[in-house]
Parts: structure tokens; C-alpha cells; sequence
């Protein structure tokens, strides 16, 4: 690769994640959500393989720690979903009810449908980024 397309890498690596985790803090209240931030998240590690190969991106401490990511995401995720169930409440009620008010740090509103887009947002993030090792590796070895 170029001297060019490694310094437009390093550039935008920080600036994609910027992008994920506004798309993750807005997105129950705007458009977007956790989903959207994990793939966004993900395509900055993509871009980072391709421009730099195999051997320096999995010195980043995203991608080895994906499958983790995945892990604590789908715990996150499924816990928010179904702790309502313990207390006799349908599945995916969220907290706090319609009728009191949420925490609030600064602007944001911390509910549990924020937790949900976390757990979502760590999934969808170690999922993808453990595909995209995966793929890479393959192309590797074809390669050599």
C-alpha cells in the first residue's frame, strides 16, 4: 500500500468510531441504532486490514478481543430482554416506565432500550470484526 492510503487510514480510523458511537448514543432517539453502529465500527477495522494486512491489525486490541465483544454483547442484549420476564412483566419491557422519568446525564436519557443498543452494538461489532479476521486469514494463506 501507499504512503497516501496508509495516512488516509490512520486519519479516518478515529473519526469512523466517532461516527459508530453517535450513531449508538442517538439511536433511540434519532434514526440509527446499535446495529448500525457495530457494522460502522466494523468497517473501520475492514478498512485497517486492507491497509495495513493481517499482522498489524491483530495487534489491535478490538480484534483480539472480539469474540469477547460478541459474548458480553449477546449477555447485554438478552438480559435486557428477558430480566422483565422475572418480574412477571412481557419480554423487552423497558425501564423506566412511560410514566417516570429516566436518569439523565447531560442530554442523554439512560433507559434500558439504551442498554439494549450496547449489548446490539458490542454483537453485531465482535461478529462482524471476528468475519472480517476470518476472511483475512484465509486470503493470507491462499496468498502465500
Amino acid at each position: 500500500m501507499t504512503i497516501m492510503s496508509r495516512f488516509a487510514a490512520r486519519m479516518l480510523f478515529l473519526p469512523i468510531w466517532m461516527v459508530a458511537l453517535a450513531i449508538l448514543i442517538k439511536g433511540y432517539v434519532d434514526s440509527g441504532d446499535g446495529f448500525s453502529a457495530g457494522v460502522i465500527a466494523a468497517l473501520a477495522i475492514s478498512l485497517h486490514y486492507v491497509t495495513f494486512g493481517v499482522a498489524a491489525t491483530e495487534r489491535l486490541w478490538v480484534v483480539r478481543n472480539a469474540g469477547n465483544f460478541a459474548g458480553i454483547g449477546l449477555l447485554i442484549a438478552a438480559s435486557v430482554a428477558f430480566v422483565p420476564v422475572l418480574f412477571g412483566n412481557p419480554i423487552m419491557t423497558h425501564w423506566p416506565p412511560a410514566d417516570q422519568s429516566a436518569i439523565h446525564i447531560g442530554t442523554l436519557e439512560i433507559i434500558s432500550a439504551f442498554a439494549f443498543d450496547i449489548g446490539v452494538f458490542l454483537l453485531v461489532l465482535g461478529f462482524c470484526v471476528g468475519v472480517i479476521d476470518l476472511v483475512a486469514h484465509v486470503s493470507a494463506r491462499r496468498s502465500e
